[in-house]
């Protein structure tokens, strides 16, 4: 078989190339090269880029491969991810790496304006000694604002603890609990406004977060107020910021990003630069070393998930987040059973069931009923089916999927069920479990029937009335057509002469015109071939 391709479109470090391993084949392009993006991405299975490359529709167009996309770092404004999931490509991002080099960052920034070290810096190098006209502030016992007080806010209030400041913070989804936890109190933006002597914004940029600190804002703000924006570019109004420096009503500011970058680009943003209390720099909230190594590592750990065809925790265009390691081994299993109800389906359901019992039925498993569509759907239709498109394929047929969980375990510890309602009415089903310390896979109900067997590679499925002789029947046809037969199952409904349904694990692939013709000859009224694949 030959390797994936993964197409790094950027400099990535080189320990994202070493964590990609030999599997792959690692091809470069410029990102920037429209023309030659293009032509490379035609045979990549992978993507890999950072800021500068722009991955639309048309990239995916030009990209019939394309498993993934994975952008070195947290934002995804080159990315466009509803493209990306009409395509089947999941959007991967590193989420975390750069939280603590921004939390670091804003704290630099935070000294920088109350210290004035941006003009100290120009000064001394213009050959001036102005250490009067640059006489700063001390953070002992001042009282620090965060605004947002998610992963990156905690960090910088961590951080600040130590320095002697009284913190608050605002966050409409913290609790006070939490924020107690990190010595921080919890109030409303105006009493933060009102009585902070350094407010530091880490918020994302979201329709009800852009200009979240304006006028009204600034207005409440004591006249020696410092102002830190090392988040998103628009999360404090410009002109508003721009008015309360030059006017004197608050002392400073410290900026590492803008509406527009860089802020030459907007006329609003490029009055800033005239003010000697602002201090800017030019968004390097992510530019350490160590943040771009720990983002190109994680997005190369991913993509080896993805193109193993295994759930990515950080795809941000699946549902389930992060995968609970009790739920992960049921992965596999669900992609499986998927496969095995469309085999005896052989339609469309109009309802699905996706059943999880047992004791991961109390975590997230999402990523259980993901797997499950993942592999209905990849035996029916010729399109790349992933974990991004699946629930899409299921909507555009009008199939209704439910996800159902129970804590009673059953006959086992965990069962996953994949049950669906066919059009006249009639119900298929298919279970199964984990078995031993190798977590084997195994098949436990098949419509009704309860079995204990191997859910492997190659198998049969055969219904009929139950009659004696039947079993070296169908052994000797399969013995004549050169399939060896592993191991084999029956249950039988109760009663003489009720339905029996045999499950026979085979050593090769049984072509289905084989099994049709064994199942004529032995008045079966259901004998189907199954081959499962990975």
């Amino acid at each position: 078989m030959p390797r994936p391709v993964v197409l790094i479109a950027e400099e990535l470090s080189p320990a994202t190339v070493e964590v990609l391993g030999p599997d792959v084949e690692v091809r470069q392009v410029d990102g920037t090269d429209r023309a030659a993006l293009l032509a490379a991405v035609a045979e990549a299975d992978a993507l890999l880029v950072r800021s500068a490359t722009t991955v639309d529709a048309e990239v995916f167009a030009a990209a019939p491969h394309l498993t993934v996309v994975a952008r070195a770092g947290v934002g995804l404004d080159n990315v466009d991810v509803p493209a990306a999931t009409t395509a089947g490509a999941m959007v991967i991002n590193a989420p975390t790496s750069n939280i603590t080099s921004a939390a670091e960052l804003a704290v630099a920034l935070i000294l920088a304006s109350l210290r004035h070290l941006g003009r100290a810096d120009a000064s001394v190098k213009a050959g001036r000694w102005e250490r009067k006209q640059l006489t700063g502030t001390e953070l002992l016992d001042k009282t620090v604002g965060v605004v947002g007080f998610g992963r990156i806010g905690q960090l910088v209030a961590e951080r600040l603890r130590p320095f002697g400041v009284h913190l608050l913070a605002y966050d409409p989804y913290v609790s006070q609990a939490r924020a107690a936890e990190l010595g921080a109190r919890v109030v409303d933006l105006e009493e933060l406004m009102s009585t902070a002597d350094v407010v530091t914004v880490h918020m994302p940029r979201t329709p009800e977060t852009v200009g979240l600190i304006g006028e009204a804002e600034l207005a409440l703000a004591k006249p020696g107020l410092h102002v830190v924006n090392a988040a998103r570019g628009g999360l404090i109004d410009e002109e508003a910021l721009y008015r309360a420096l030059a006017e004197g009503r608050i002392a400073g500011a410290a900026l590492d990003v803008y509406s527009s970058e860089p802020p030459t680009a907007s006329e609003t943003a490029a009055r800033l630069l005239e003010l000697p209390t602002v201090t800017l720099t030019p968004h390097l909230g992510a530019s350490t070393v160590e943040a771009q190594e720990k983002a190109g590592v994680a997005v190369a750990r991913s993509v080896r998930l993805a193109l193993a065809g295994e759930l990515v925790p950080d795809a941000v265009n699946v549902a389930g987040g992060a995968i609970d390691e009790d739920v992960r081994p049921g992965i596999a299993l669900a992609d499986r059973l998927g496969q095995v109800f469309t085999a005896l389906a052989a339609e469309a359901p109009e309802l699905l069931e996706i059943v999880v019992r047992g004791e991961i039925a109390s975590r997230d498993v999402t990523a259980i009923k993901l797997s499950a569509l993942r592999g209905i759907f990849r035996p029916i239709v010729t399109e790349q089916v992933s974990y991004v498109n699946a629930p899409v394929l299921a909507e555009e047929r009008g199939i209704r999927v439910d996800l159902v969980t129970a804590e009673d375990p059953d006959r086992f510890r965990n069962v996953v069920q994949v049950r669906g309602t066919l059009r006249d009415g009639s119900v298929v089903s298919v279970s199964g479990t984990l078995s031993g310390v190798s977590q084997e896979h195994k098949l436990v109900e098949v419509g009704g029937h309860e079995v204990d067997t191997p859910l492997s590679d190659h198998l049969m499925f055969i219904r009929y009335e139950d009659r004696p002789g039947l079993i070296g029947r169908y052994g000797g046809l399969l013995g004549e057509a050169g399939i060896n037969i592993a191991g084999m199952v029956v249950s039988r409904e109760a009663g003489t002469g009720s339905e029996a349904l045999v499950i026979l694990n085979l050593d090769q692939s049984v072509d289905q015109q084989i099994a049709e013709d064994i199942g004529e000859q032995i008045g079966a009224t259901r004998c189907q071939s199954v081959d499962l694949v990975y």
